[in-house]
């Protein structure tokens, strides 16, 4: 019989509701969140493993990436020509020729697919992995499988870093970073499973945990804050009848010790990396947010969400035939000049985080998967675009085929699995869901699909309701 864990009602302490001073969060981290973070001493181990997610909002052209179709009419194939790879089987778009020279040491998935067609009900149905009760918006109606990761490697005692770190980490765009923007919500599991946001671009010189410094005179409001918080906890303690709020006495200490932890920021400075990987990553927003990651699950993070949509950053101007994130619908933008500009630097991003995990030996611990929540159409159409005023190709959304990447996690690489048919257009060997690729993640990080969280009315859920671990990626 399957172990089922009471929820934590989302009435409960945020984690972004933390300490309040003059009307500015002290530093975005629910009280509960910190204690998690910095209670455990358990000591890190190279076997522990971790899971970066880069999501691509917006749907990125599965027929201009990673599943080309050269003898296709032109009207599916594009502009664009496959390049060989150093893996035989794979081929990829000529603006990716990094991708060329590192196809070994990665998986393409070319079977996914999902019927949700709107970028609302898209994102919830991947990061629920739930078919979404409305087709459009973004808050959700069921956790996002972050949360249920949240609270499962909380309930096994795995959860907590040793250097105060969360447990389950999103890097976003100041701008972009509410909760519910790339459906990310922990619905009736409440605030404090969900990931602790930083936003911003680390690629600043002073870029910085939001209001994560303490300022001069500040120390003697903090204490009598917490005193004061310390209070109010007791209060609410006592009036729960059903003991729902916990009793976070013990944890204030080690939430102010977190936010002047030396360790804490250290996994944070990206100033300790070399010149020369940074260089690499790229230094924009992209490049920079994914350097951020690695430092994190080298910390000891083990879930970083890592978004990429916008690449007109750091100093390059967005063209009038381009567009913010990967939506290239024919009146957001040309599609193919696009490209020209979104590819390469994609393309020096996602390499640069394959090899350096190998460089590094993480490899075996950490799985990286690239994705967004659908691929595009593989007819392509011409429109006129909104800002260039005249008439412009592009592709509208398409949750019947997309491709995605995945590497490390001590997986067997160099493979392409499924395929689509000759124009692109849906699976035919090797059909795949986004559940399967959750239960993939499940599997690496040792956790039970089928483990069982109550919702507020005792209903008892699995995290996963179907999906199984797609089986050529599990360790070689």
């Amino acid at each position: 019989m399957r172990q089922v864990e009471n929820h934590v009602p989302c009435s409960g302490p945020s984690r972004r509701s933390f300490l309040e001073l003059g009307g500015a969060s002290l530093c975005g981290l629910g009280l509960g969140a910190l204690a998690r973070a910095t209670g455990s001493k358990r000591l890190l181990s190279e076997d522990d493993p971790a899971v970066i997610f880069v999501w691509l909002p917006g749907g990125p052209p599965h027929m201009e990436m990673y599943d080309m179709k050269p003898d296709a009419p032109a009207e599916y194939r594009g502009e664009f020509r496959p390049i060989r790879t150093n893996n035989p089987d794979l081929q990829v778009c000529e603006l990716m020729p990094l991708h060329a020279k590192c196809a070994d040491k990665y998986n393409i998935i070319r079977s996914v697919c999902h019927t949700f067609s709107d970028h609302g009900g898209g994102h919830k149905r991947f990061m629920t992995a739930r078919p979404p009760r409305e087709p459009t918006g973004f808050v959700n109606d069921a956790p996002a499988i972050t949360s249920f990761i949240e609270a499962a490697l909380q309930k096994r005692k795995e959860g907590r870093a040793t250097n105060g770190l969360p447990t389950n980490v999103a890097l976003i765009k100041r701008g972009r970073h509410n909760i519910d923007t790339f459906s990310l919500g922990a619905a009736w599991m409440g605030g404090q499973n969900t990931p602790f946001i930083v936003s911003g671009d680390p690629n600043e010189d002073d870029f910085k945990i939001d209001s994560l410094a303490i300022p001069d005179g500040m120390a003697e409001r903090l204490e009598d804050r917490l005193t004061l918080l310390k209070g109010v906890d007791r209060l609410r303690r006592d009036i729960d009848a059903d003991g729902s709020l916990h009793a976070l006495d013990e944890h204030y200490r080690q939430a102010v010790d977190m936010i002047f932890s030396e360790r804490f920021r250290q996994a944070f400075d990206l100033g300790q990396e070399r010149d020369a990987v940074r260089e690499r990553f790229g230094r924009h927003a992209w490049g920079q947010r994914a350097i951020l990651a690695r430092r994190l699950v080298e910390a000891g993070a083990r879930f970083v969400t890592v978004v990429m949509e916008n690449p007109y950053v750091s100093g390059i101007k967005m063209p009038k035939y381009g567009t913010y994130n990967w939506d290239s619908h024919a009146v957001n933008c040309h599609l193919f000049r696009e490209a020209e500009w979104r590819l390469p630097i994609y393309d020096k991003v996602i390499t640069a985080m394959i090899e350096d995990l190998h460089g590094r030996g993480l490899d075996k611990r950490v799985l990286l998967v690239v994705t967004g929540e659908f691929g595009r159409t593989p007819r392509v159409k011409t429109q006129t675009g909104t800002h260039t005023k005249v008439s412009q190709p592009g592709r509208d959304h398409w949750p019947q085929a997309m491709s995605m990447l995945v590497a490390g996690g001590g997986m067997r690489t160099g493979q392409v699995i499924g395929a689509t048919n000759e124009k692109g257009e849906y699976p035919v060997d090797r059909i795949l869901s986004p559940n399967d690729i959750w239960a993939t993640m499940l599997h690496h990080l040792g956790i039970d699909p089928g483990m069982l969280f109550e919702d507020h009315s005792g209903q008892p859920h699995p995290i996963l309701s179907s999906g199984k671990p797609v089986r050529e990626l599990l360790r070689a």
